[in-house]
């Protein structure tokens, strides 16, 4: 009846499919079908984000109450349960959740005024902030209810402190309030455990790069640990470790900058010749968002996200000055000298740095397998996957940085336009 090579040449290629599939579905043939790929099927069956039109109708490919043209006011047919939406990464992923028309369940330990900044990226209706504490399972029971698919994005780069009282001199303490191994370890095992209890379909995991029981910080070698427990507890799960991410609201490019506004000199440990290869945190999203997509693609699979360049901190810190238009102090300060001023400036809020950070700054920050041909190279079903394989594509970091770090330059990007400031000069009529 009808086959790719009698198709029209005028037709585009995926319209060629779409037409074979239809009649293929219409018909009940599955000589037709198998005129197209399976990678093809797999292709047409990822859902759209409004941003990114499909050419093939949705309603070719539908999950179970999937209702709608796929995107914006439409039901995805799939509940997501999120913790750690409030973070960085967080806010991403729960932007293309709402985007993509997905029911989503979003855990609150804060007020109720503290997440708000996630509402809008929700049609009305399609998301629910539960409130819970991380050291009751019944609270977080609640936020997981009916979820077919847990993201789990929980983490923190210092451990949180909060003063109390003491019996003696001088009557005050700093107290932990949420240690490392707390928040990277015991949460990650409670989340997977309840997963497994409450028989989740599907869990997503979102580790580090630089997880490993070998590294000097006690963060990285606690990620590990998480990774491990949550493969324990949930042997299925997928596991997303991202290296250093930017984007506007990092801690990484920003922290360049604003150290230059803070301090009298900007610390480069061990003179900031580690190595780190960062990834946009947009790409990470949307690695989840496809792993969200097709999650029994991806079961018990892990996947590594960094990006297309290696850099020093030493190089991170003149591309960023580069931009500013900043002229600091860089100290190249050595590792010991560092910790021992860490171990105060770790007590501000919101530390610019603590001893853990100097552990990292230390060593390097680099994709576990290697580059991505060394990715690329691998065989056997336990292959580590990239955004690659997935369809993200690397975005480069002179793509982005200078979209949110202009501001730190005096007077703005215009300053240094010609015509401004009386600079201009008149031309008599």
């Amino acid at each position: 009846l009808l086959n790719a090579s009698t198709c029209s040449t005028k037709v585009p290629t995926r319209i060629q499919e779409a037409l074979i599939i239809t009649i293929g579905i219409m018909l009940g043939s599955t000589r037709l079908l198998g005129a197209v790929s399976s990678n093809t099927v797999r292709r047409l069956a990822h859902r759209s984000l409004s941003t990114t039109p499909n050419p093939v109708s949705q309603s070719l490919y539908r999950r179970e109450n999937e209702v709608g043209p796929g995107g914006r006011c439409s039901n995805a047919g799939v509940k997501v349960a999120v913790f750690g939406g409030g973070g960085f990464l967080g806010r991403y992923v729960c932007c293309n959740l709402g985007t993509h028309g997905t029911l989503t369940y979003i855990a609150n330990r804060g007020d109720d005024m503290e997440l708000r900044h996630l509402k809008p990226s929700f049609d009305l209706g399609r998301s629910r902030f539960v409130f819970y504490s991380p050291r009751d399972r019944e609270s977080m029971k609640e936020v997981i209810a009916d979820a077919d698919i847990v993201i789990n994005m929980v983490g923190k780069y210092y451990e949180t402190k909060a003063l109390s009282n003491k019996e003696g001199f001088p009557y005050l303490e700093y107290k932990t309030n949420f240690s490392f191994e707390e928040c990277n370890v015991d949460i990650c095992r409670t989340v997977a455990e309840l997963c497994t209890e409450m028989q989740v379909d599907n869990l997503i995991h979102v580790s580090s790069a630089a997880a490993s029981p070998d590294s000097g910080s006690e963060w990285a070698r606690t990620k590990f640990l998480g990774e491990q427990a949550v493969k324990e507890a949930f042997p299925w799960a997928t596991i997303i470790r991202p290296t250093q991410l930017f984007g506007p609201e990092d801690r990484f490019l920003n922290w360049f900058a604003n150290a230059a506004n803070m301090y009298p000199a900007v610390p480069l440990v061990d003179g900031g010749n580690a190595l780190t290869q960062p990834v946009y945190t947009t790409d990470v999203a949307d690695t989840i968002m496809r792993v969200v997509d097709d999650p029994e693609e991806y079961e018990g699979k892990t996947i590594d996200c960094f990006g297309p360049a290696d850099y020093t901190y030493k190089e991170l810190s003149e591309f960023v000055f580069d931009i500013t238009n900043q002229d600091p102090t860089v100290a190249e300060v050595p590792k010991s000298v560092m910790l021992a001023s860490a171990k105060l400036m770790q007590y501000q809020p919101l530390p610019m740095v603590t001893p853990d950070l100097v552990e990292l700054w230390s060593e390097d920050y680099l994709p576990p397998v290697g580059t991505q041909e060394d990715y690329d190279a691998q065989t056997g079903k336990d292959k580590i996957l990239t955004m690659k394989d997935l369809g993200v594509a690397q975005t480069p970091i002179e793509k982005i940085a200078f979209n949110y770090l202009h501001r730190f330059r005096k007077g703005g990007h215009f300053a240094l336009a010609g015509g401004y400031h009386g600079n201009h000069t008149e031309k008599s009529a």
